[in-house]
């Protein structure tokens, strides 16, 4: 195959992708094919000269294929699969306010993050609350909206009747 139509090939891989990371990698393939310098490259990409040097080579060695990305197995599970099982019960079955967060009756990340430090002496991020609860299955909303007129009445029934009840239920 010849320098222009590998160019070609490179650059319908260019155009057909939606990945801005994969879109990179054909870039600086498309323009080293077209006969740009790797020093200018760097430059057009905004990328340092190890990081060009390793799509040229990885292209080089394996072509398109090679500039796939594998997929980052990220760092090792901080909680054990029984402490995760332990904190999905809890979560799932329990108030905050039963699990010692006086005044706290809704899991939110930041009560989570705090819960698993207390608990298991682990320190996470609220994003690495989020990304644990998406790997365990849960999921989290926002509260949309607070009652500034609420009954105190009202809330103090549902608190001890209603919502015990419905926890019952499930």
């Amino acid at each position: 195959m010849t320098q222009s139509e590998e160019a070609m090939k490179v650059l319908d891989a260019l155009k057909a992708t939606d990945d801005r990371r994969m879109f990179e990698r054909y870039q600086v393939i498309h323009l080293q094919l077209m006969g740009y310098n790797q020093k200018d490259i760097c430059s057009i990409v905004a990328r340092s000269n190890k990081t060009v040097s390793s799509y040229i080579k990885s292209y080089r060695e394996n072509g398109l294929k090679g500039l796939d990305m594998g997929k980052s197995p990220g760092a090792p599970r901080k909680l054990t699969e029984n402490q995760e099982h332990e904190l999905v019960q809890i979560v799932a079955y329990k108030t905050p306010h039963e699990a010692g967060f006086e005044n706290h009756y809704n899991w939110t990340l930041s009560i989570i993050s705090d819960f698993i430090q207390r608990e298991w002496k682990q320190t996470y991020t609220l994003r690495g609350v989020s990304r644990l609860l998406e790997d365990l299955g849960l999921s989290y909303t926002r509260p949309t909206y607070i009652l500034k007129k609420a009954d105190l009445i009202k809330q103090t029934e549902f608190k001890n009747e209603t919502f015990p009840a419905l926890k019952k239920s499930f």
